[in-house]
């Protein structure tokens, strides 16, 4: 009987680089060269390598919008429908909406509304919790978090080609690059 060995299928190939300098640059020309699908990892946040990969855009503030003006419609709408329609109730012949009154508790829910957007909105447009990574299977990428510095261009790019994209990593300059295997 035959067994067939199961060929891994290749997520991207990485590239390592020493300095920050490095990465950043070679994000630069990646991005240049008309690849999408990268991304780079450093032990630090690097502004300049998110940019140079096109990765300028972001929709959370929008979604924090959204939700702290959720919060802002549900935290008044709260307290006028209670005051005014459940439970009115006439206080020093005050009218039965008297808004200033409903000042800290509508601030309160557009805080926490608008919070809990950001975080849930943050986990699910990065994808977590997401405690694999194919990127996890390059021995060298232990050192991401310590003091190198990689680029990873994903084999679901339209413009990836095994050789070709080897090649042009290799033109970056890097101290080694990898296959990563899925």
């Amino acid at each position: 009987m035959h067994v067939e060995e199961e060929i891994p299928r290749v997520y991207g190939l990485m590239a390592e680089f020493e300095t920050e300098a490095g990465l950043v640059e070679a994000c630069e020309k990646t991005h240049e060269a008309g690849y999408r699908k990268t991304d780079a990892y450093s032990p630090y946040p690097i502004e300049e390598a998110s940019h140079a990969l096109g990765h300028d855009k972001s929709r959370v503030p929008l979604l924090v919008l959204l939700g702290g003006v959720c919060g802002f419609l549900v935290g008044f709408g709260l307290q006028y429908v209670t005051a005014v329609w459940a439970y009115p109730i006439n206080v020093a012949g005050r009218p039965y909406n008297s808004w200033p009154a409903f000042i800290p508790v509508t601030f309160e829910v557009t805080i926490l509304f608008a919070g809990l957007t950001a975080a849930i909105g943050m986990l699910l447009m990065n994808g977590l919790p997401k405690p694999y990574h194919p990127v996890f299977n390059v021995e060298a990428f232990s050192r991401a978090s310590r003091d190198r510095f990689f680029l990873c261009i994903e084999a679901a790019d339209p413009k990836f080609e095994r050789q070709g994209t080897e090649a042009f990593l290799r033109s970056l300059n890097p101290t080694e690059v990898s296959e990563v295997e899925n």
